[in-house]
């Protein structure tokens, strides 16, 4: 290649899209300061605030508040007014950043990068060898940001919409049955059906000591240990059966043996049971994810799906983007045999699976 046919305005034009990727990178490390330190739960609502007025109402060095400002008011997350040297966080954009009960907030994304940036190293030596970085070798942040992540978007869609859309699965549950939510993470999934359908018993398993025991945690906060369990256990071998519904939410990708998975979910079913799967909504073909969400999950599980996949050494190391139609045929093999697209949003698409 000679620089005579290479289109100089074209190179700029790039360089002015990875500049941007550049300095978001960057910007991203303080959106997760401000979210850890408290920063934009302390200006939500406040009104135009001095770095002075915020150092003082978070407890933090002014002189560091006021970089961290800057920072803001350059990406256009804060407003600044520069004739009185206030600064203000919009209710808009505190839906996205301060306020964990919104459906918007999407601060999560932010705070898991610590520990998938200090996976680097581990990141680089699989890509060299083809071995795996498991979920467990990630730190806290990690499995705090992820669960802060996907919670506002089950809480408000699983109860209203996706389980609606099973057929017959919101009568029975009103009725009563036993659901098992396999991968359940901190529980957020969990005890949102729980709260919703008081007749029911509901079983979280996970293979993560540590997010089982937050799960545990958080259902005795909630008042509702009575009738929801949660245990250490892989997804291929929970225990129990008869479940009239079991859920896989955005975890069946993320597993080296979805099969094994999905064996054992066919076995565990009651007669006329559901599975559902939540997965994320990305496309196999690469040139059908050209878009920002596209965009995000691809990196996601370019650094964090595949790998923890490829760790635990199945069959399959899937990432988020493997397609509906890997998917089914998988299902199709446990013994899954009945596959319906029952619902889906920007984010995720939701699937009815049986007998």
């Amino acid at each position: 290649m000679s620089a005579n046919t290479v289109d100089q305005d074209r190179v700029l034009e790039f360089l002015e899209r990875v500049m941007i990727d550049s300095g978001a990178a960057f910007a991203g490390l303080c959106t997760s300061i401000g979210v850890r330190l408290g920063l934009y739960e302390a200006m939500a609502g406040a009104g135009p605030l001095t770095s002075h007025g915020l150092a003082t109402r978070t407890g933090l060095d002014e002189r560091y508040v006021r970089e961290w400002l800057a920072a803001q008011v350059a990406g256009q997350y804060v407003r600044y007014d520069p004739g009185t040297g206030d600064y203000l966080l919009p209710d808009e954009h505190a839906a996205v950043l301060a306020d964990p009960s919104a459906p918007t907030y999407s601060a999560g994304a932010f705070t898991m990068l610590q520990s998938l940036y200090a996976t680097e190293d581990a990141l680089v030596e699989a890509y060299r060898t083809g071995a795996g970085v498991g979920w467990e070798e990630h730190g806290p942040a990690l499995y705090e940001g992820v669960a802060a992540f996907f919670r506002p978007g089950y809480a408000a869609a699983l109860v209203p919409e996706w389980l609606p859309a099973l057929d017959g699965v919101v009568a029975g549950l009103e009725r009563g049955m036993s659901v098992a939510d396999v991968g359940c993470g901190f529980g957020h999934s969990t005890l949102l059906m729980a709260r919703a359908f008081p007749d029911s018993r509901f079983h979280g398993f996970d293979f993560h000591a540590p997010s089982v025991e937050r799960a545990r945690h958080a259902a005795r906060e909630q008042g509702l240990a009575d009738r929801v369990t949660f245990e250490v256990a892989g997804a291929d071998d929970f225990p129990g059966g008869d479940y009239g519904l079991i859920t896989f939410f955005d975890c069946l990708h993320d597993l080296g043996d979805p099969g094994a998975a999905l064996r054992r979910a066919a076995r565990a079913l009651a007669a006329g049971g559901a599975c559902m799967l939540v997965e994320p909504n990305a496309a196999a073909a690469p040139q059908d994810n050209v878009h920002t969400i596209g965009r995000s999950f691809t990196a996601t599980s370019a650094t964090l799906c595949l790998p923890g996949a490829v760790a635990q050494r199945g069959p399959h190391a899937l990432g988020n983007h493997a397609g509906e139609d890997a998917l089914r045929a998988i299902a199709h093999e446990a013994g899954l045999r009945s596959w319906k697209l029952a619902a889906q949003g920007p984010a995720n698409r939701v699937y009815d699976v049986r007998h």
